[in-house]
């Protein structure tokens, strides 16, 4: 039996209604550092990833004023994209009629204080049913470990990463989403302990981003995961004005069998 392969998930960044790549750890209410701004509005980069068949990417609303964006995006793709950011119950059934393929969520599963609100994991993953929910547990390093992180990546919460983790929130989504946060943006390669440790866990579809700068790094998931972590790719990519990865390198990594 030959070794599952890694895939190449594509992502759509959007701040203040603009395409973006910015360093993940930065993003706060005062804005962000930022990578790359795109003169390009999010449809075409969507248009691109349906011309080649890139599927489960992602479409994350940073911060307010990306809804019309965020639209525009799905509508140039129908039930090709995900959507992220300020995802709720009020809101799951419009982002899906939008034409989104999964809601991703995290903040909205917790109280301010960093509390997990499983009940609200249980009425959402019933509202839109678990095979149309990612759960995104996107988190920085803590204490030897990893906590999941919320509020754009800056208020820590009381869950963390791990298998246990894992098992507990996977009857409520197919997939789960989870960006290194400490090094997203930065290009300066992934954190392995943490792919590694999701690559062992087999239990659903796993989306990885943070630090890929280059297609090693793409190797260094595939071997580290065992092919069992996908993966996202940001600002390295020359399509979001990086120089390290082509995004036609990353078409045909999807394709080698």
């Amino acid at each position: 039996m030959s070794q599952r392969k890694s895939q190449f998930r594509p992502c759509i960044d959007l701040h203040e209604g603009r395409v973006k790549q910015i360093v993940g750890g930065s993003l706060s209410d005062q804005g962000a550092d930022e990578n790359y701004v795109s003169d390009l509005p999010s449809a075409h980069f969507a248009s691109m990833f349906a011309e080649d068949k890139l599927t489960d990417g992602h479409v994350i609303m940073l911060g307010p004023g990306n809804t019309d964006a965020a639209r525009e995006a799905l509508a140039a793709w129908p039930d090709g994209l995900q959507i992220g950011g300020g995802i709720n119950i009020d809101n799951a059934s419009e982002w899906i009629s939008a034409g989104a393929s999964h809601l991703i969520v995290t903040s909205w599963l917790f109280d301010a204080q960093g509390k997990f609100l499983e009940d609200r994991a249980a009425v959402l993953a019933e509202k839109v049913s678990p095979e149309r929910l990612v759960i995104d547990l996107s988190c920085r390093r803590h204490d030897g470990g990893w906590v999941v992180a919320m509020n754009r990546w800056q208020t820590l919460t009381e869950l963390s990463v791990t298998p246990a983790t894992l098992d507990r929130l996977a009857k409520y989504c197919s997939q789960f989403l989870i960006h290194a946060a400490d090094v997203e943006g930065k290009c300066g390669g992934i954190d392995g302990e943490l792919v590694e440790l999701l690559g062992r866990w087999r239990g659903r579809q796993m989306t990885y981003a943070g630090g890929v700068g280059s297609m090693a790094d793409m190797e260094r998931v595939q071997s580290l995961s065992a092919g069992h972590v996908d993966v996202t790719v940001g600002s390295a990519l020359d399509i979001f004005g990086g120089s390290a990865i082509a995004y036609r390198d990353l078409v045909a990594w999807n394709r080698r069998a």
